[in-house]
């Protein structure tokens, strides 16, 4: 039986667990904060000191925030700042980061089989059905989202960074920081608005909200935006991490 070690970055926290073949947790998932400055070297690090604190595995799956191709980080928004999300980029961890091959690295460390993608792929990885157009969005530290096509992941966008208004993207205009300046109820109003606008873009079959700040949806608002709108646990973040190999493709599966 193939077990995956699963680990989930995010710009507050970086959580693991050991997954069977079935998905299920071997081990009660750990968290560590995310620590800053965050240099790919002390990254691997981090997730070394965290893995050894968990059953051994045969794969590893890693995902990370920001533009993930083939394994290779094309962007981070969080691991760049001198002390964590929404602050001051630092030229020596953007010059470290672009184009670290973050596969090859923690398969190197690791000593197994490494995928790594954009932390809501992995997300959606554990909650699509496999059928249809199926897009994910999860909210947390900012916006993350993955699109899914008859179950095959499509090419990641990186939706976070676009305008939703005159200078303001979708990253910051539901992220965190303003969850608390607005509070749940006129956030989650918010929140409704984006699936709004999003609806027209997509036209998706159905809707899964994750990530941690998805539980705070105020039941009225969720009921507004429709019955192919969908809340699921932010465990998925990991559980996905078996999924994920099946849903990628050949593009994206190193072992092919």
């Amino acid at each position: 039986m193939v077990t995956t070690l699963a680990i989930d970055c995010g710009g507050g926290g970086i959580k693991a667990s050991v997954l069977d073949a079935a998905g299920t947790m071997r081990a009660r998932p750990l968290r560590v904060p995310t620590p800053y400055p965050l240099p790919p070297s002390l990254f691997v690090k981090t997730l070394l000191e965290l893995g050894d604190r968990l059953p051994t595995a045969d794969r590893l799956t890693v995902g990370l925030p920001g533009m993930i191709r083939h394994g290779v980080v094309v962007a981070t928004p969080h691991y760049v700042t001198r002390s964590g999300p929404r602050s001051k980029v630092d030229p020596a961890l953007l010059a470290e980061w672009s184009g670290y091959d973050a596969r090859t690295g923690l398969a190197e460390a690791f000593g197994i089989p490494a995928l790594v993608l954009n932390d809501a792929e992995v997300h959606g990885a554990g909650v699509v059905a496999g059928t249809g157009c199926e897009l994910v969005l999860t909210l947390g530290t900012g916006l993350g989202s993955a699109l899914f096509d008859g179950g095959v992941l499509a090419p990641h966008l990186e939706l976070s960074h676009a305008p939703v208004r005159w200078n303001t993207t979708y990253d910051t205009y539901v992220g965190e920081p303003e969850r608390r300046r607005l509070g749940d109820a006129f956030w989650s109003r918010r929140i409704r608005q984006v699936v709004d606008g999003l609806r027209p873009v997509f036209r998706w079959d159905r809707l899964y909200l994750g990530g941690g700040n998805s539980r705070l949806i105020r039941p009225e608002q969720l009921a507004r935006m429709g019955d192919d709108v969908v809340v699921v646990p932010n465990t998925a973040g990991i559980v996905g991490g078996v999924r994920a190999w099946d849903l990628v493709g050949d593009r994206y599966d190193p072992t092919r």
